[in-house]
């Protein structure tokens, strides 16, 4: 949805990305939390969290050497110490919103997967699923950015509602609560969906692969500025900023009766040449 040239880079060519400090410590403090619900409830103070620190940045470096790179021109270490700095104050921030000490998850860093009736499979990874003694299901997504605007709120709920869909259709129990914990601005989003909330985010999901299978078999992939683009690593390989892809690495089949102006397709089925499903992120 941010730039469909991106997820042709990412998803079809598979070009590699850089580490970079945000992500990094991003996937060391969700570490973090998910490892503190191994502790008794007593146990899970401030303190206790941030010693966990050290230990799971060591964790990262063994399971991805490459993240090493980020510190490579740090000999006496000061970036490192305030970058682990910077990932302490996040998670001591997590305490003034949770009391982990009230919370036993039912799971943790959950990986979910479910099929639709289209043959689209949909799949994800889910921080935390809290169930209440009376059955309601709470889902907990932490980011370590901050909060966005107002008028951004829907486009930052439709990963939940993603998952609420996951957990729906797997279950066939719609998730009471959905729940963002802002660690980067000390803000918590939460929305309650329902049913048609749900069926709204499926035709969504529907109409966007059927987008992604006609570029899939089309090769047009085309770039979508924003702000956002001075993160992206591919920008030397971009028209925006006078690059050129690489050559598209799959059989080009131009658009047929079937493919309109609507983009209406058969229904959605993982083909040789085709992902197989949509990740939630």
């Amino acid at each position: 949805m941010q730039c469909p040239l991106l997820y042709r880079f990412r998803v079809i060519d598979k070009l590699p990305q850089k580490p970079s400090e945000a992500a990094t410590r991003g996937t060391l403090v969700h570490a973090v939390l998910e490892r503190l619900f191994d502790k008794p409830a007593a146990e899970r103070t401030p303190g206790g969290a941030t010693a966990l620190i050290p230990g799971q940045w060591d964790r990262l470096l063994e399971s991805k050497p490459e993240l090493g790179e980020l510190f490579a021109e740090d000999p006496e270490g000061e970036r490192l110490a305030r970058w682990l700095g910077q990932a302490e104050q996040l998670v001591e921030r997590w305490f003034s919103l949770e009391d982990p000490t009230r919370l036993e998850p039912a799971e943790r860093e959950l990986f979910v997967e479910t099929e639709l009736e289209s043959g689209l499979r949909l799949r994800g990874v889910i921080d935390r699923i809290d169930v209440a003694p009376t059955g309601e299901v709470r889902i907990v997504d932490y980011k370590t950015g901050k909060a966005p605007r107002p008028e951004y709120a829907e486009g930052a709920l439709f990963q939940m509602k993603f998952y609420a869909l996951v957990i729906w259709r797997l279950k066939g129990v719609v998730p009471r609560r959905l729940q963002l914990v802002y660690l980067g601005s000390g803000d918590v989003m939460t929305y309650d969906p329902v049913v048609a909330d749900l069926e709204r985010v499926e035709r969504k999901l529907l109409a966007l692969w059927e987008a992604i299978s006609l570029a899939t078999r089309t090769g047009e992939w085309r770039p979508r500025p924003t702000k956002l683009c001075g993160w992206c690593d591919h920008q030397a390989l971009c028209p925006e900023f006078g690059g050129t892809p690489p050559v598209y690495p799959l059989t080009v089949r131009p658009a047929g009766p079937a493919d309109d102006d609507q983009g209406r397709m058969e229904p959605v089925r993982a083909g040789a040449d085709l992902p197989a499903a949509l990740d939630g992120h």
